[in-house]
């Protein structure tokens, strides 16, 4: 680990290497503090998913050997800027026999960009059911955002595939050049870290933080019959909550089983089941996001 953070990464040939770099918090100036840079993004903005994976990480840090979060539950403040270093402060809520409780604050130049209180807890026996993964094609079979926009010379289409550290498929079809055929609300999408990741589990649960930010608010889109390309869309996340149920693996297929259940007031919500490859549930993910477009 290193002792400071720049403000922002280059962005390299690999871009799991740089994802996990950023990752990788630094040792800040007190006890319980840590810093971290950004990944370059076109606008100037800090990714969400990419904050709330450190904070994840900035609290998993400070919690006794052995316990992973199970839950976490976030607020997006305001926009970081990517050329600013983001400061985590980290405050040990609770350590109890079997959980511990952490509160993360994300800051730059004293505002905060992120309020996070997550829970962790030992490996324990418990009852045991999930719910079914849904029927729907292989990855294998499914267009990837390279096969559909990989060609596109454009910085947003450059950041969600050459960029990008997962390979995101969209069953059924993206949004990314354009509206559903069909206004609709469920979304299914295939998603896998594009390199071999660390077997830290902390690590691929923030990992998972961070992949599901960029397509938790497609099915408010969807079902709107919108796109990314609507004109004058204007999309942020509010909040966001994550219930880890099993281990994951984010460098093996994991299918987003999505939908919408209501939209009203400029902000949507979207929800999310995740279920890896042999179809066991391994996270439940909700976020409210502000989505406005220009009234007639």
């Amino acid at each position: 680990m290193t002792d400071a953070a720049p403000a922002t990464t280059d962005a390299p040939s690999d871009p799991i290497t740089a994802l996990l770099g950023v990752l990788d918090v630094a040792a800040g100036s007190g006890p319980d503090a840590f810093t971290a840079a950004n990944l370059p993004k076109p606008g100037g903005r800090v990714f969400g998913g990419q904050v709330i994976a450190q904070a994840l990480v900035a609290a998993g840090r400070t919690v006794p050997e052995g316990r992973l979060p199970h839950s976490l539950h976030g607020y997006f403040l305001r926009a970081g800027d990517v050329a600013t270093p983001i400061e985590l402060a980290v405050e040990r809520l609770r350590d109890g026999r079997s959980f511990s409780a952490r509160r993360t604050h994300a800051a730059q130049d004293g505002d905060p960009i992120l309020s996070m209180i997550a829970s962790f807890q030992e490996d324990q026996p418990g009852i045991e059911h999930t719910e079914p993964a849904p029927d729907v094609p292989a990855p294998e079979d499914v267009e990837s955002a390279m096969d559909r926009m990989g060609h596109l010379d454009h910085p947003v289409a450059r950041f969600w595939t050459h960029e990008s550290a997962f390979d995101v498929r969209h069953v059924g079809g993206s949004l990314y050049l354009g509206p559903a055929p069909t206004p609709e609300g469920r979304q299914r999408v295939w998603m896998r870290a594009k390199g071999a990741v660390p077997a830290d589990q902390l690590l691929h649960r923030a990992l998972l933080a961070f992949a599901c930010d960029q397509i938790m608010l497609e099915p408010v889109l969807r079902r709107a019959g919108l796109s990314w390309l609507t004109p004058g869309l204007s999309v942020a996340s509010l909040d966001h909550a994550m219930w880890w149920h099993r281990d994951v693996r984010v460098d093996d297929w994991l299918l987003f089983d999505q939908d919408s259940p209501s939209a009203q007031g400029g902000r949507g919500l979207g929800s999310t089941r995740v279920f890896d490859r042999s179809g066991a549930l391994v996270a439940t993910i909700a976020q409210e996001g502000m989505v406005r477009v220009p009234t007639a």
